[in-house]
Order: C-alpha cells, then sequence, then structure tokens
C-alpha cells in the first residue's frame, strides 16, 4: 500500500509539475509573444490581394473595338508537388504553346517552389487545366490585352507587355491614361484556407477609354491596298495616311508589312517601326509644290508664267536634266508641275534666292515634327540657307538634299488643301469620352495662292502629267507624283528609289488627302506606276463610302 501511494504521489507531482510549465509557457507566450503570434495568425488567414486594373479600350472613330482587355491567368507551378512532371509537360504543352522540353525544365527547377509557366492566359484555357485537377499548378488572376482585328494597324496601336505596360504606338504613347490603377482586396480565410470574408481596401480604377479618329473599315481597305503594292513590288516598306484636310484628322494610317499585335514577337523589330512618322526620306518632286508656293505667295510668278527651259542646267558643278529628255522648251510655272521638270523647279528656285526659299521650306513646317499624337516622330534633316553649299540650289528645289517624314508631306499638302493653313494633324479624338483639345494652326499663305496651286496640280491627272489615268471618274482631283533616288553612303543609287504619290479630292473644296509613300519598289521605281494607281485605289474606294460627292 505504501509503494502505491507514493506512486500516485510521484504522479501528482509529475502532474503539477507539467500544469506549471504549461501555464507558464501560456504566461510567457501570452505576455511576451502575443503580438508577434498574432502577426502570424494574421498572415496565414488574412491575405491582401492586388487585383489588376483593366486596360481602357481603343477604339475607331465609330467605337468598333480595336483594342481590349480581358481576363485571363498566369499558370505558376510548384515544382516540389508536381507528380511525374514529364507527363505534366507534355500534357500542358499545346494548351500553353510552350515546347515540352521548355515545361519539363520549368517544373524540375532545384531549390524552388514557385515557377511561372505562362502569362496571360486566357480563361478558357486555365478552365481545362484546372479540370486535369494536377497537383502543384496553381493560377493567378490578371488581364490581357487582346487585339479583336488581327494584323490591322499593328504599328498604330502597338502592343502591351507582362507588367501591363504598353511598349510601342498608342499602348506606350498613352499609357498613363490607358493603364488605369490596380485595387488592393483583403481576403480571410478560414484554417483550411477557403474565403470567409472579401473587403475591397482599395477599389479598381479601369483605365480610359481612347477614341481614334481612324474609321477601322477604311484602315482595312488601306491595308489591303498596300498589301498590293508590297506583292506586286516587293518594296522594303510603304506606309499610306488618309486625311481629313480640313481638320487635319487621321482617318486611315498603314504600314506594310503588317505586324499583329496579339503576337508581337513575330516580327522582327524593324517591322515595328511606325513609318508614317519614323522614317525621314528624300521627297522628291513632291517638294515641287513648296518651290513654286512660295515663288507665288512672294509675287514672283504666276501660273501662268513662262520659263524657257534648257535641256540641262547647270549650277555650280552640278548638271541638272530633267527624268525626260528634251530639247530646249517654253515652259509655264503650270506646265513645270505638271511634267515635274527639275530644271524648271530650279529655275523657279532661283527666283526666289536661298534665303526665301530656306523661309518657305521652313514655313510649310520642314525641320521641326509636325505634332501629331504619336510616339516616335522624326523631324527630318533641313539645312538653313546659310548652310547650304554653292550647288544647293541646283537640288533643293525639286526635292533632293533634304529629308522629311511621310507626316510632315501630308501635313504640308493639307495647307494646300484647306486654303492655307498648316495645322498640327492629330489621331485622338477623345481620352475618357472627353475631347482631345486641337491646336488652331496658323496661316502660311493666302486662299488665293492655295487655290493656285491646287488647280495647277490637278494638271498632274491629264494628258502629259506624271499621273494621267490615276483619276476617278466623275471627280477632278489635284496631287503629286515623286520618285527620288536613295542616297548610300554619301551617293546617290542607281538602283534604289522612294516612289510617292500625294493627292486630294475634290480638288477645288478638298475633303480628303492622301499620302502613299513606298521605300525601294523592285520592277517599276516611279512614283506615278507604283504609289499614284495605290492611291487611286484608296480614293476610288473611299469617296462613296464617306459619303464624298464630285463638288
Amino acid at each position: 500500500m505504501a509503494t502505491l501511494d507514493r506512486r500516485i504521489g510521484i504522479l501528482f507531482l509529475v502532474f503539477v509539475a507539467l500544469l506549471g510549465i504549461a501555464l507558464a509557457r501560456a504566461t510567457w507566450l501570452g505576455a511576451f509573444r502575443a503580438d508577434s503570434l498574432q502577426k502570424a495568425a494574421a498572415t496565414q488567414q488574412v491575405v491582401r490581394e492586388l487585383v489588376p486594373a483593366p486596360r481602357g479600350t481603343i477604339t475607331d472613330d465609330h467605337g468598333m473595338q480595336l483594342a481590349i482587355s480581358e481576363s485571363a491567368e498566369d499558370v505558376v507551378g510548384d515544382p516540389y508537388l508536381v507528380k511525374h512532371p514529364q507527363g505534366v509537360a507534355q500534357r500542358l504543352a499545346p494548351l500553353l504553346g510552350r515546347p515540352v522540353s521548355t515545361l519539363l525544365r520549368d517544373l524540375t527547377k532545384p531549390h524552388t517552389g514557385f515557377v511561372y509557366l505562362a502569362h496571360q492566359v486566357p480563361v478558357s484555357v486555365g478552365n481545362q487545366i484546372a479540370q486535369m485537377r494536377i497537383d502543384g499548378l496553381n493560377f493567378i488572376p490578371t488581364v490581357r490585352r487582346y487585339y479583336p482585328r488581327p494584323l490591322e494597324a499593328g504599328q498604330l496601336l502597338g502592343y502591351v507587355g507582362d507588367q501591363n505596360q504598353g511598349l510601342g504606338g498608342l499602348e506606350y504613347l498613352y499609357n498613363k491614361q490607358l493603364r488605369g490603377h490596380d485595387g488592393t482586396r483583403r481576403v480571410v480565410n478560414d484554417a483550411i484556407g477557403q474565403p470567409i470574408s472579401i473587403q475591397d481596401v482599395r477599389p479598381v480604377a479601369p483605365g480610359s477609354t481612347l477614341r481614334l479618329t481612324i474609321d477601322s473599315a477604311l484602315q482595312d481597305e488601306v491595308e489591303q491596298v498596300l498589301a498590293g503594292v508590297g506583292a506586286e513590288y516587293r518594296p522594303k516598306a510603304a506606309t499610306a495616311i488618309v486625311m481629313n484636310p480640313q481638320t487635319g484628322a487621321i482617318l486611315s494610317l498603314a504600314n506594310w508589312p503588317r505586324v499583329d499585335s496579339n503576337s508581337p514577337l513575330s516580327a522582327p523589330a524593324t517591322a515595328w517601326e511606325d513609318m508614317a512618322v519614323g522614317y525621314s526620306y528624300e521627297p522628291g518632286s513632291t517638294f515641287k509644290a513648296f518651290t513654286v508656293s512660295g515663288a507665288i505667295q512672294d509675287g514672283l510668278v504666276t501660273p501662268s508664267t513662262p520659263f524657257n527651259v534648257p535641256y540641262e542646267l547647270h549650277v555650280a558643278d552640278r548638271t541638272i536634266h530633267d527624268a525626260e529628255s528634251h530639247g530646249d522648251e517654253t515652259l509655264t510655272v503650270a506646265d513645270i508641275l505638271k511634267v515635274s521638270s527639275n530644271i524648271g523647279a530650279d529655275l523657279i528656285g532661283a527666283r526666289l534666292g536661298a534665303r526665301r526659299f530656306d523661309y518657305w521650306v521652313h514655313r510649310f513646317g520642314f525641320g521641326r515634327p509636325t505634332g501629331v499624337n504619336l510616339p516616335g516622330e522624326q523631324q527630318g534633316i533641313v539645312l538653313h540657307w546659310w548652310q547650304y553649299s554653292g550647288s544647293s540650289m541646283g537640288n533643293l528645289p525639286f526635292g533632293q538634299g533634304e529629308s522629311v517624314t511621310p507626316m510632315q508631306i501630308a501635313t504640308a499638302y493639307a495647307a494646300i488643301a484647306n486654303g492655307g493653313t498648316l495645322r498640327a494633324p492629330h489621331i485622338v479624338a477623345s481620352v475618357g469620352g472627353k475631347a482631345v483639345k486641337l491646336p488652331r494652326g496658323h496661316r502660311i499663305i493666302s486662299p488665293k495662292t492655295a487655290s493656285e496651286l491646287r488647280t495647277m496640280l490637278i494638271g498632274v491627272y491629264g494628258e502629259g502629267g506624271t499621273a494621267s489615268g490615276a483619276g476617278i471618274p466623275g471627280y477632278q482631283m489635284a496631287g503629286k507624283t515623286g520618285t527620288a533616288n536613295v542616297a548610300v553612303n554619301g551617293h546617290y543609287s542607281d538602283s534604289a528609289y522612294v516612289a510617292s504619290f500625294v493627292g486630294m479630292v475634290p480638288a477645288r473644296h478638298p475633303q480628303l488627302l492622301g499620302l502613299v509613300v513606298v521605300d525601294q519598289p523592285h520592277g517599276s521605281i516611279f512614283g506615278g506606276s507604283v504609289a499614284a494607281p495605290a492611291f487611286q485605289k484608296i480614293v476610288g474606294w473611299a469617296v462613296p463610302y464617306l459619303g464624298i460627292s464630285p463638288r
């Protein structure tokens, strides 16, 4: 009995000691570790989640969606938990569009419990993967940028990277407005990780809608015409701009080769250049209109002023010829534009003189950006009169020796079309429903001079003109061809040319202006045979579609 009592006593003492230890431990945890334990519990049960903001939609002028955001998921894996990674990789590869070997490498990475397997997977694909019930795979909600009209206006729109950042085109320039602001969500989970409370700490602020001046139907037609130019003449590149010259609104801006904003890595980086604003070239004969304009505005010539045009002209150490051989002949100013005489343009430039010629070149906006709301606009290279050499006035008046951008040429011709006002072109109509404030523009030539120029440019379409046959039945049109040698290593190439055409319709009160520039075509190199027919196709489709009457 004494032994039993002793054992009971020992057990009682042990129990009291353990209870004391437990009470001491509880007191220590409650008094000294309470804050840290409470935080640890909160991190396991309370989670703050980032809620990505949907990027603003980009639409055409009629509300047609050109770029939208849709729900997506990032697919992630835990190599420690994925069983049979070879088989998992083979099942995921066709859904994620990644090689089996690459997925297998990610799923077997050592010393990590987290790997990205794919970014911005469509929800439908994520659901297919979820139904496989593969251990170790998880999904992170995100937002995916999608372009509903593949290959349309790719360089213009640009594209978006994995971090919802615009990386080109309008997506880049208006990234701040389009991106919006991500939200924050507080999620309380139960012991087994199921959410029991969700609270928005900071609400999502969606990005603003960007409405363009572009007309999607016209854009598609222009893209198709440029694709035809690419197939027939195999140029290095080509671009086309269609504009309302009265307002400066750009109705279409297309580049060839085409690129797909849904798959930005499928095209080389050079193809993503927006040639309309990023390409500098010597304009050739399209520049003659500005030489003539300055001389008329200064009162030095009229459209009927005659010039004795010799078969060749010597300027300093240069000998100037026309594209078509001829003997000495008399041409009026209007004839010089019609047949695109280089010698005639030089004779008119000589009446202006270097200082006034330089004044008018800059007056028409050359040598500086147009101010169009597009990224990457170049300003070209235009010398001042004090930088001219002795032979400069032998090539500058007909468009050699200076470089311009297609947007500059279109903008300058728009001033001729609208009665003499130079204004910045624009391609964004509104941001978040608020109309973009447009520059007023400023007068550079008189309405009379602009009208006389348009009348003279009608002759380009007539018999003997450089674009005869490129007109549209029932419409009186005005325009100018350009064919310019490409400078290579300081010398003009005998085989590489830039063909261009700029025109307006109707000629008396133009409602539509178009420019086509083709870089280094093959087979034919002239603006009248390469670019003018493309312009004719574009405008021939556009005038009935836009409801532009012949008068």
